[in-house]
């Protein structure tokens, strides 16, 4: 093997190995919000987060410079291949399962935000003495986004 052929076959190793590693913590992390235990997720945030920087960096290389692609054999083109269309197919799991738990949790700080509302005072009047009666000071705040 030439030192090119070489180093694009570490490459090209390097890059299967990052995508598994992020398909399997992708595909756990979508377990967890499908079994309802979002705070399982919380504690490897960093870790997932750095693993999607450094493969959106390496797939950036890969993409810019091809070449590579040309030289490694025919085999771990189509590991290569594989990996990337499994982890294309857990990254859309992932995404249809954490917009369902966004819209969950929205929904219900708007329910939320609808029971205190309403459980408050609804706005001043004047009593039967003709002084005006108290209304509740507080305000709620609700930020339509996540």
């Amino acid at each position: 093997m030439t030192a090119d052929v070489e180093t694009s076959t570490l490459r090209a190793h390097q890059l299967i190995n990052l995508t598994q590693a992020l398909t399997e913590r992708l595909g756990a992390e979508r377990d967890a919000f499908r079994a309802h235990r979002a705070q399982d997720v919380a504690a490897g945030m960093a870790e997932t987060q750095e693993l999607a920087n450094l493969y959106r960096r390496e797939s950036a290389q890969a993409k810019a410079a091809p070449a590579f692609l040309t030289v490694i054999p025919a085999d771990l083109r189509d590991a290569l291949i594989s990996a990337t269309q499994a982890f294309e197919a857990v990254l859309a799991e992932h995404a249809s399962t954490v917009d369902a738990a966004r819209q969950v949790s929205e929904g219900l700080v708007r329910t939320i935000a609808a029971e205190v509302a309403g459980a408050r005072a609804q706005g001043v009047g004047y009593g039967a003495s003709g002084r005006a009666t108290e209304g509740d000071g507080r305000a709620v705040a609700l930020n339509r986004k996540a």
